[in-house]
């Protein structure tokens, strides 16, 4: 509704930033439906507006398909950036959470992307994004120094600060070490009303700030996505109309509302004040990063007071965690984030010694697209969760350590180990590497294999997730919402996009990873290890084993050892991990001492292979004779086998395990129920392959086993014949 001139508000301008972001590795049919659902069409119709302006900001993981499948896209946007209807947003490159890379990262990613912004599209790079608004106050010298003059957070940053609602109409200067940066308040109330109130509750809105607070700049900043992609959105925001309307009420109410970009709100209205503010970003992010039991206690507690008139007022003391602690919450996302730091580091210090050589700049690129955030954390979106995101990290990180070792003349074949705290948690790890893969283990940890990377085919083979309990999956024990009517934020939704879900929760007891070693009772089935109703004897996985390195100049082996109670029983552990120049097998030799020859038991070392789908036709196992024994989510549960094979023919990835006694062998498919914007689903995370064995010692008192695993990537010579396992000596 139009105000008329006697009834006029005095004037409001409205910034609307789109967000439009697809991470690093998504899937080609998603970057396309997203750009058919929501890009195009928006852009279409906002085209047709004249009056009205946008601030835009589009990913670089999005523009870098964009520019590859969609160039006339772009050759649109710079006219609208011409005519000064679109200012392009920048930021870093390829939407890292800042906070999560070193500051010459930042600074060259953010540079890096305003570059490209200029020629491609001729914008005038001024302000940014940050990505999930996840904000530290050191990040603005930062961002000011790769050029940034201005930014956008939440509404709920600048209220964590100790602002009142009413005390941010406008935009604030903060400061580090002298560097200036303004930085406009987003507007969650706006983030729920558009696009899925009527235009006309917006336009109110807005009306009420006018005449509270004459002058004032109001920023919606949110997903473009919101626009097409979100679930029901298309037919909500275009068959329906919803935003011919929206851009209707807008036009018919300029004559007290002016929608104008970012740039031009910073060039026309001064400052309110100076802020500073603290560690935070949006509510939910704040609420994700909670471990989940405070979740449940915070949850718990708006339930409890949400009726009380007070709640309000008392609801804007309330925060929720440290974005950093998401790699608490998951140690996988610690690892991801150990090996880019890792590589991070390691570039850097190259390039300050050697700042022309093409293949480390190349390297540092693929870097910057393995900091691309969304498989490092998890929320309303699949995250961490999701296959295919984490090996996309994977994939460049492994991608980019290649470089950095050819950039660094290593000679054709090598081997190395070493021990580091690798992974930030005070105690040491060993890595042992070669010109084929990389093996990274945890003594202090049961003496894990927590990654391992074949370099041909760019893999980590061990991107795992174990299961853990989710707030959500009380949402899925409860089942499906009534069906709503109309157009819902994804926080609002409970949809099952598959049926049974609630009774596959299953949560696992030690981590999803290799080399977990196992003490269980005979009687022990594949049921009960699949299930994780066993209940293992000894929980070796929680001991901290010994680990020392020994080197040779085409060799090297790192050995793990402890001691466990098995029984009222002492038992001591052994297992060795070996590695050659050159060669694509790594082998693993078992020692068990201190035996009582009338106490048996099953020996078990579970394996799980991350990013081999199950289910696929060309994705299954294969005995040593060649013969096919199921995809590979099948169960199986094999007697006194020699060896097995697990075969990704798209991937072009062989893993052949070969043991050196007659071995049981079981499988499984690890699959987790987690939370994605179009809903609940089942998402295969691993294949568990647990060889076992009733443990008979010798007259000493002693047990032995071996195994040879040889990845055959189709880029790597694979042997004419099979070598004959090999024996490795602990």
């Amino acid at each position: 509704m139009s105000h008329s001139p006697a009834n006029r508000s005095p004037l409001v301008r409205l910034v609307l930033l789109l967000h439009n972001h697809q991470p690093i590795g998504n899937f080609d049919h998603v970057f396309h439906q997203a750009y058919e659902d929501s890009y195009r069409p928006f852009l279409e119709v906002f085209s047709r507006w004249d009056p009205l302006k946008i601030s835009l900001h589009i990913s670089g993981p999005l523009m870098e398909w964009l520019a590859s499948h969609r160039p006339g896209y772009l050759d649109q946007l710079r006219e609208l950036v011409a005519a000064g209807r679109v200012e392009m947003i920048g930021g870093p490159f390829y939407e890292p959470i800042l906070p999560m890379i070193p500051s010459a990262d930042r600074i060259g990613q953010i540079r890096r992307y305003s570059r490209f912004l200029e020629n491609r599209l001729g914008a005038r790079v001024r302000g940014m994004w940050v990505p999930e608004r996840v904000w530290e106050q050191s990040l603005t010298r930062d961002i000011v120094a790769a050029g940034i003059e201005y930014t956008v957070l939440d509404d709920f940053h600048f209220k964590a600060a100790g602002l009142f609602e009413d005390e941010l109409a406008g935009y604030y200067l903060t400061e580090d070490e002298g560097r200036l940066l303004a930085i406009f308040p987003g507007s969650e109330r706006l983030r729920y009303t558009i696009p899925f109130a009527d235009p006309q509750v917006t336009i109110d809105y807005l009306a009420e700030i006018g005449r509270q607070h004459p002058g004032s700049v109001v920023v919606f900043g949110d997903d473009g996505e919101k626009f097409g992609t979100w679930p029901e959105t298309k037919k909500h925001v275009y068959s329906d109309g919803w935003l011919e309307r929206f851009f209707t009420a807008l036009t018919a109410n300029r004559d007290w509302l002016e929608v104008c970009t970012l740039a031009e709100a910073y060039d026309s209205v001064a400052p309110i004040g100076k802020i500073y503010l603290p560690d935070c970003s949006y509510r939910e992010m704040t609420e994700w990063a909670l471990p989940f039991r405070r979740q449940q206690a915070l949850q718990e507690l708006t339930h409890q007071f949400h009726g009380d008139h007070r709640w309000p007022q008392v609801r804007s003391f309330i925060r929720g965690g440290f974005w950093r602690n998401f790699r608490v919450k998951y140690p996988e996302a610690n690892e991801m984030y150990a090996r880019m730091m890792e590589i991070s580091r390691r570039i850097q210090e190259a390039i300050h010694n050697d700042p022309a050589n093409e293949q480390l700049r190349a390297a540092q690129l693929s870097l910057y697209r393995g900091q691309c955030n969304c498989p490092y954390w998890h929320g309303a979106f699949g995250g961490i969760y999701l296959p295919h995101l984490r090996n996309a990290i994977y994939e460049q990180l492994i991608t980019a350590d290649g470089l950095l070792e050819k950039a660094q003349g290593r000679p054709e074949h090598w081997v190395q180990a070493n021990a580091d705290d690798f992974n930030f948690d005070g105690r040491p790890e060993i890595r042992l590497a070669n010109d084929r893969m990389v093996a990274y283990l945890a003594p202090h940890q049961g003496g894990i294999l927590y990654e391992w990377d074949c370099r041909p085919v760019r893999r980590n083979l061990l991107a795992t997730m174990t299961r853990r309990p989710e707030l959500y999956h009380e949402k899925v024990r409860a089942g499906a919402s009534p069906e709503h009517h109309g157009c819902a934020s994804i926080h609002d939704r409970v949809v099952f996009k598959q049926a049974g879900l609630e009774s596959r929760l299953q949560y696992d007891i030690y981590p999803r990873k290799s080399l977990v070693d196992l003490v269980l009772s005979p009687e022990t089935t594949l049921e009960q290890i699949a299930s994780g109703q066993m209940v293992p004897w000894a929980k070796l996985w929680e001991l901290p084993y010994q680990g020392t390195i020994h080197t040779n100049p085409d060799r090297v082996r790192a050995t793990l050892a402890t001691e466990a109670d098995v029984l009222d029983q002492k038992i001591r552990v052994t297992k060795a991990v070996l590695l050659s120049a050159g060669s694509s097998i790594l082998e693993v030799a078992y020692r068990l001492e201190n035996l009582a020859p009338d106490r048996p038991f099953l020996f078990a070392v579970e394996f799980n292979f991350a990013g081999l789908p199950a289910e696929a036709e060309d994705r299954f196992f294969l005995s040593l004779a060649e013969e096919k024994l199921g995809h590979l989510g099948t169960r199986l549960d094999l007697g006194q086998v020699s060896g097995l094979a697990l075969v990704d023919q798209w991937l072009g990835l062989r893993v052949q395990v070969g043991f050196s006694r007659p071995t049981d062998v079981w499988t499984f498919p690890v699959a987790s129920v987690s939370q994605s914007e179009g809903g609940f689903e089942l998402v295969h995370q691993s294949v568990a392959v647990q060889p076992h064995w009733l443990v008979q010692p010798d007259a000493e008192g002693r047990w032995t086993v071996s195994m040879r695993f040889l990845l055959v990537a189709e880029s790597a010579p694979q042997p004419d014949t099979p070598e004959p396992i090999l024996s490795a000596t602990v």
